[in-house]
């Protein structure tokens, strides 16, 4: 690629800054990979790797950053079990202030623009109704196999920080920081949980390096085995998959101990067809 900008670890302070903005207005309209912690995972766990595919353009009013895009590009990805997967279609993470929804159209622009004649796919938030009206507009619509439980689309969980109850854990457990675990635990754990992955050492190294990362805040939990198993990590958005068909009532929060509260159908995957859309 040539004359783009790649993302930078500053970039992603400002796009946090922007989502700490919206959550304190609309936290339904944040994108599911522009919150606060999301930001900070996906950059630290994959710039060394796959910074060279991630071109981005930012939109300031004011001296103040109201909107940006964020592209992963075609690249090659080595997961834990060793297999090697070449990721042929683009993505896009990006996030507009609601009091500059007009910039979704040059958002859009931009991306059909750096990912000419590729497959596209974007996941808005489902509450974005204008953002969902402007990517129809522009020949995008909803991936059918990104519904349903086998799909992949999130979902917005939300509790009350009032009468938080002691987590209480089952006996011979008992919760560690990341800090005390140590890097070698961490990522071992994020495999046993999440395998194949493309997680490694070295991603977690550059979770580590990001401005508001917390290794006190990033907790764990084992057995006398042992065996180290994630909890949570801070300000992070978890995707989550539906109990049954519905996307209402009772859920399954990925990583979460004990989680209850509202949950909201946030967005899946929309899909555009190779070559410019109009």
């Amino acid at each position: 690629m040539t004359n783009v900008e790649l993302v930078t670890a500053a970039d992603v302070q400002l796009m946090q800054g922007l989502a700490q903005r919206v959550t304190a207005t609309r936290p339904d309209l944040v994108n599911s990979d522009a919150s606060f912690g999301e930001l900070a995972w996906i950059w630290g766990k994959g710039h060394a790797s796959d910074g060279a595919s991630w071109p981005r353009r930012l939109w300031f009013s004011g001296g103040d950053l109201v909107a940006w895009s964020w592209a992963c590009l075609p690249h090659q990805v080595r997961r834990s079990d060793g297999s090697v997967k070449d990721v042929t279609g683009a993505y896009l993470a990006y996030q507009v202030h609601p009091d500059h929804a007009g910039l979704v159209d040059e958002v859009i622009d931009w991306y059909d623009g750096i990912a000419a004649d590729i497959e596209r796919t974007v996941r808005p938030s489902a509450a974005d109704e204008v953002a969902l009206k402007r990517w129809a507009a522009h020949g995008y619509e909803t991936d059918p196999a990104s519904l349903g439980d086998t799909g992949s689309w999130t979902q917005l969980n939300e509790r009350d920080l009032t009468d938080v109850e002691q987590p209480v854990l089952p006996d011979g457990f008992r919760f560690r920081t990341a800090d005390e675990a140590g890097p070698k635990a961490v990522v071992q754990a994020h495999l046993d949980a999440w395998a194949p992955s493309t997680y490694t050492a070295e991603g977690y190294q550059g979770v580590r390096q990001t401005a508001t990362y917390r290794g006190a805040c990033t907790s764990w939990w084992r057995r006398r085995t042992e065996q180290w198993h994630p909890r949570r990590s801070c300000g992070s958005t978890k995707r989550t998959r539906p109990l049954s068909s519905s996307r209402s009532g009772r859920i399954r929060a990925t990583g979460v101990w004990g989680w209850e509260g509202r949950c909201f159908y946030t967005g899946c995957i929309w899909r555009g067809r190779p070559g410019p859309l109009t």
